[in-house]
């Protein structure tokens, strides 16, 4: 009886956690490969997106119990910790797509890679030796 608002805390962080995750990494897998392949590629590339997403929903699925009993009432603070990390991956390594097209998308894919993360002038590049076309 101590304990009875436990249970409507569990209830409103598992409300929580759907909506971070809807409004996080959730949504990923089933737009953004759209954005950042080509045609060619696009529908393995969504085929994979889609299996991991769905995997990944498995694999919770059929673990929780386990990580519920081993946790007890702070099981969803693994999922807050885990929450956290992705907005922080998605805000810093998810390219913004908005107003850009497959080809500006794909120069800034090709800069991140030659140039290890950092932003840099063409000329800058030019002399790294990377295509002057980025």
């Amino acid at each position: 009886d101590q304990l009875k608002w436990m249970s409507y805390l569990s209830i409103v962080a598992i409300f929580a956690f759907v909506a971070f995750f809807e409004i996080g990494p959730g949504p990923i897998p089933w737009f953004i490969v759209a954005e950042l392949f080509s045609q060619g590629p696009r529908p393995s590339a969504i085929a994979v997106a889609g299996l991991s997403n769905w995997t990944a929903n498995f694999i919770v699925g059929m673990c929780f119990q386990y990580v519920e009993e081993l946790c007890g009432p702070y099981v969803f603070i693994i999922f807050t910790v885990l929450l956290l990390l992705f907005f922080i991956f998605t805000y810093f390594k998810v390219p913004e797509t908005k107003g850009r097209t497959f080809d500006e998308i794909t120069a800034g894919f090709r800069q991140t890679a030659v140039t290890g993360g950092e932003k840099h002038s063409p000329e800058e590049l030019n002399s790294l030796g990377a295509d002057s076309q980025l």
